[in-house]
């Protein structure tokens, strides 16, 4: 049976099993931990691929016995694509479930302009990205954690120790995060993946303390009416 201090329990957030995630080309996922985890996907080269088999494809005359193998071909280079990608992202969610965290904390990221083929290989990458917080998401909260996403604006600029937020935007050839102020010295990745899940405790603390309050009137008032009853018996 769940009591009231079970529930509230439940909801409170526990920071030391809270991770941060940042996503990137040349670390793959840093988690705000001090673990990195690289890229395992060439996006831009599977990019590459798929579409010399397209324009292969196009070059065949409908109908003819080469076309048909092109299309085979092109169909074997997506399944490919798809199977190392799934493969890979079912191996990360169970990872990071099986770390135990139960606050899970993604940016909401628009990768348009961090790839060179804009079109193929964002689709590929973001479609990776997104199937890897569709599962996060689903094993966290299946063993009752929670998964959510945040505002990744100012995640590279602010310093993670004390902060203060650099004015410079820095350049992605740039690995490391340098802080004037306080000094600290800290890849670029994991400073921003610290910076997220500070943004995601505040989110989800915002989110908590309302049900907390109401968790705790609900008891108050369940204890008043037990003690009316009692003082009428």
């Amino acid at each position: 049976m769940t009591t009231d201090d079970n529930v509230e329990k439940s909801i409170k957030i526990d920071v030391t099993k809270s991770v941060g995630i940042d996503v990137g080309l040349i670390n793959w996922l840093a988690l705000s931990d001090g673990r990195m985890i690289e890229n395992p996907l060439d996006f831009d080269a599977q990019a590459k691929k798929i579409k010399k088999l397209q324009r292969n494809l196009s070059r065949k005359e409908k109908g003819s016995h080469n076309r048909e193998k092109a299309r085979v071909a092109l169909a074997k280079a997506w399944r490919q694509v798809r199977r190392c990608r799934d493969d890979f992202v079912h191996k990360t969610s169970k990872m990071l479930v099986d770390e135990g965290y139960t606050l899970v904390v993604f940016e909401k990221l628009n990768i348009v302009n961090m790839v060179k083929n804009h079109n193929l290989a964002s689709a590929i990458m973001d479609a990776t990205w997104g199937k890897l917080r569709q599962l996060t998401a689903y094993k966290v909260e299946r063993r009752g954690g929670r998964c959510i996403t945040v505002n990744p604006s100012g995640t590279s600029q602010k310093c993670s120790g004390c902060g203060v937020e650099t004015k410079e935007k820095l350049d992605l050839s740039i690995r490391t995060f340098e802080c004037h102020s306080c000094g600290l010295v800290l890849d670029r990745d994991m400073n921003a993946a610290k910076n997220i899940l500070k943004s995601g405790l505040e989110q989800a603390r915002a989110e908590t303390e309302p049900l907390l309050i109401r968790q705790r009137i609900s008891k108050f008032q369940s204890r008043k009416q037990e003690a009316h009853v009692l003082r009428r018996g």
